[in-house]
C-alpha cells in the first residue's frame, strides 16, 4: 500500500508544474512583420515582440547600423548582455526591430533610407503597440538612437526616450577615422548575396572588436557571433544622423517626455565638450545633454566605463545598466 502511494505521489508531482520565477517563464515572444510606408512606398519592418503576462509598458528597441534587433539580445554566454531577457524579467515588454533595409525587414534602394523614413516605420509600429500598452517607450541605440529621437521629436507617441550610443557632440577626432573600416556590403563575401546596390554598407572583415568593442576585453566566443551576424547601414542614415542628432538641427529640441542616455565613456561621442559629451559621470553627462532637450520634463544619465561603443556586449555592468533602465521607465 505504502509503495503504491508512493508510485502514485511520484507520478503525481511529475504532472504538476513546477514554479519557475514570474515573468521570465511566463513571457511569450513571437515574430511580427509590420506594414509600413515611406511617403507611397510600402515596406514591411520586422520585429520581435516578447510580453511578459500582465505588463502595461512596450520598450521599442532600434539597433545601431550593422546590428539588427539581435544586438538587443545577444546569446552569448547566457542572459547577461540581453537587455531584452533584462527587461522581460522585470516584467516590461519589449518589441526590438529590424531597421529598414536591414536584417528581416525588407530592403528598398538605400536612397530610400534614412533617419526620417526609418522614424516614419517606427511611428507605425508603435501606432499598432500603443491600443495594448499603456505606456510606450521608444529607444535606440547610435543611428538607432537617432531614429528614436526622431520618432520622439515629429510624432509625440511615446512616454519616454532612451538613447545609448549617441550623444550631440562627437569626438570627430576618433569618429572619422573609424568610418574607414566601412565597404559596400556588395563587396562582403557574406552580404554580397543580397544583391543590394551600393549605397548599402558594412564593416570589413575582422575589424569589428577595434570599431566597437575595444577597449572592452576581446571575447573570442563575442567576436565570432558578432562577426557572423553582422548587418548593413545606408549611407543615406550616416548622413541624416549627422544633421538631426548633432549641432546643426538637432530634432532632439522637440522631445517633450523624460529622457534616460547612456553612454560609455570610451565611446566615439564622449570626450572633452565640443569634442564629445562630457561622460565622465551621469550627472556630467545630463548637464552636457540636457541643453539639447529643452522641452523634456526630465533628462537622466548613466555612463558604463572600460567598453567601446556597443556596450551592450559588456557583462562587467550590465545589472547595473539594465536596473537603472528599469528604474527609469517605472518612474516615468
Amino acid at each position: 500500500m505504502r509503495f503504491r502511494r508512493l508510485c502514485a505521489a511520484v507520478l503525481l508531482a511529475a504532472f504538476i508544474p513546477v514554479s519557475t520565477p514570474a515573468n521570465a517563464a511566463q513571457t511569450t515572444c513571437e515574430d511580427v512583420y509590420t506594414p509600413v510606408q515611406f511617403g507611397l512606398i510600402k515596406q514591411t519592418m520586422y520585429g520581435r515582440l516578447c510580453v511578459p503576462q500582465g505588463a502595461k509598458t512596450v520598450q521599442v528597441l532600434v539597433p545601431g547600423g550593422t546590428y539588427t534587433s539581435g544586438y538587443w539580445d545577444i546569446p552569448v554566454d547566457g542572459d547577461k548582455r540581453s537587455v531584452v531577457r533584462a527587461m522581460n524579467s522585470a516584467g516590461v515588454a519589449t518589441m526590438a526591430v529590424d531597421r529598414i533595409g536591414s536584417g528581416k525587414s525588407t530592403k528598398p534602394l538605400s536612397i530610400l533610407v534614412d533617419v526620417p523614413n526609418q522614424a516614419q516605420a517606427v511611428h507605425q509600429i508603435i501606432q499598432k503597440l500603443r491600443p495594448r500598452f499603456s505606456k510606450v517607450l521608444v529607444g535606440g541605440h547610435s543611428i538607432g538612437s537617432a531614429i528614436a529621437m526622431a520618432e520622439a521629436g515629429t510624432y509625440k507617441d511615446v512616454d519616454g526616450v532612451l538613447i545609448t550610443g549617441m550623444t550631440h557632440q562627437w569626438d570627430y577626432v576618433r569618429a572619422v577615422p573609424a568610418l574607414t573600416n566601412l565597404i559596400p556590403a556588395l563587396l562582403d563575401t557574406k552580404l554580397s548575396v543580397r544583391g543590394l546596390d551600393v549605397g548599402y554598407l558594412t564593416t570589413v572583415a575582422g575589424s569589428r572588436y577595434r570599431m566597437f568593442h575595444a577597449p572592452g576585453p576581446e571575447v573570442p566566443a563575442v567576436n565570432a557571433w558578432d562577426e557572423a551576424n553582422k548587418d548593413v547601414v545606408s549611407a543615406g542614415e550616416f548622413v541624416t544622423t549627422a544633421l538631426m542628432s548633432n549641432l546643426v538641427l538637432p530634432v532632439s529640441a522637440a522631445i517633450n517626455v523624460p529622457v534616460m542616455t547612456m553612454q560609455t565613456s570610451d565611446d566615439y561621442f564622449c570626450g572633452t565638450p565640443p569634442l564629445g559629451a562630457d561622460c565622465s559621470s551621469g550627472p556630467a553627462l545630463v548637464r552636457s545633454e540636457k541643453p539639447f532637450y529643452p522641452r523634456a520634463p526630465r533628462v537622466d544619465g548613466f555612463v558604463v566605463s572600460g567598453y567601446g561603443h556597443v556596450f551592450n556586449f559588456d557583462t562587467k555592468v550590465a545589472d547595473n545598466y539594465h536596473a537603472a533602465l528599469v528604474a527609469w521607465q517605472r518612474g516615468i
